[in-house]
Parts: C-alpha cells; sequence; structure tokens
C-alpha cells in the first residue's frame, strides 16, 4: 500500500533536485525520487539488511545513525532532506531537525499525529496506548519514542528559528476538510515544508 505522506513529498520535490532521504529502509522510496522526479539522492540507514536491499537497486546509501549528528554531511549540501515518519523514533529529534536545514537548503518532515482524536479517544476510554493501521505495534513494541502532535511540531520549529514553508495533512475520507482547518485534532499524519528561518 502506497503511503500518503511519501505521494505529498514526492509531489513537493522539484525535478532534478539533490535529495537526502534519513531513514531511507530498503531504498523504495529514494528509488522513485529517482525515477520519478529525476534526483540525484542519497540514502541513509542504520539497519544492514536495509542496506544491502537499497544498494540491489543502483542506490547510493550511508550507513549512520541519525541519533548521532549527519556529521559527515555538509552545509547546504543538499536541495532537499527528508525525514518520512521517523522524527518520532529518534532520540533527539530537535538536534536532528536543526542538522536537517542546515544539510539541505529546505527539509521535509512527516510523522504520524499523535493529538488526533481517535487516539485521544482510545486513552480517554480504554486507559491505553492506542495502536492502529499507521501505529500498529504495542507499546513496549514499538519504535516511537517521541509521541509528537502536530502543535508541538510547530512550537519546536518556532523555539528553534525554523521556518514552515507549507503543511499538508493526511486524514480520514470525512474528514479532509477539518484535517485541514484543525490539523492538530482531526490530521492522523502531518507533512511539513521547512527551512532555516532568514534563509
Amino acid at each position: 500500500m502506497t503511503r500518503l505522506d511519501l505521494n505529498t513529498v514526492l509531489g513537493w520535490i522539484t525535478p532534478g533536485s539533490r535529495v537526502l532521504d534519513l531513514g531511507c529502509g530498503d531504498g523504495a522510496f529514494l528509488a522513485r525520487l529517482r525515477d520519478e522526479r529525476d534526483t540525484s539522492g542519497v540514502g541513509v540507514d542504520i539497519d544492514p539488511d536495509n542496506l544491502i536491499t537499497s544498494v540491489s537497486k543502483g542506490l547510493d546509501v550511508i550507513q549512520e545513525d541519525i541519533n548521532d549528528g549527519l556529521h559527515c554531511f555538509s552545509t547546504n549540501g543538499f536541495d532537499v532532506v527528508v525525514l518520512a515518519h521517523a522524527l518520532q523514533e529518534l532520540t533527539h529529534p530537535h538536534i536532528a531537525l536543526q542538522r536537517m536545514v542546515d544539510i539541505g537548503n529546505e527539509a521535509v518532515v512527516s510523522f504520524p499525529n499523535f493529538g488526533h482524536w481517535l487516539c485521544r479517544l482510545h486513552l480517554g476510554l480504554k486507559g491505553r496506548m492506542p495502536m492502529s493501521r499507521a501505529m500498529p505495534r504495542q507499546w513496549y513494541d514499538t519504535p516511537n519514542i517521541h509521541f509528537c502532535t502536530v502543535k508541538d511540531f510547530e512550537s519546536l520549529c518556532s523555539e528553534l528559528d525554523i521556518d514552515i514553508i507549507e503543511r499538508a495533512t493526511i486524514a480520514g475520507p470525512a474528514q479532509r476538510l477539518l484535517g485541514r482547518w484543525l490539523p492538530n485534532l482531526f490530521a492522523s499524519s502531518a507533512i511539513y515544508r521547512i527551512r532555516r528561518a532568514g534563509t
């Protein structure tokens, strides 16, 4: 199944861009960027199996832990840095965001919105951490360590002097407009284009 956040990210990438894909997994999205947007890209992942799969697709990938600070990349080395549905898995997401807007002219970030009304309802009624199609694992087995809402992310960007260029949201068919108007409550996921303030 195609992730809707990745379709949005794809649409925001200018053809021919230099792209850094953080947490690239098996390289499927990086290959899609290459094939559909004619990008020159580099992927970063920590899992050796993902690296092998990515290389088998003819992709350039580097094994590195994003939490270590991405020091092997220079300032403005890429047009766009992508971090799709992995922000909540990072030990220091604020440091990663700062590095992303230094490394790239702009960055694109997507994450599941833990402020979504179904998450709130599930926690309120059942008293247990929610599970869904977007978050299918138990609380003790999830890679998510920093639960983030739309409001949390926007507040963090303000604190870090990061400008939000554009925001898109994903919501159920009956809630699409509400997802745009009241994203913290009705968006199941959010996607942002950001850059260092003043650039």
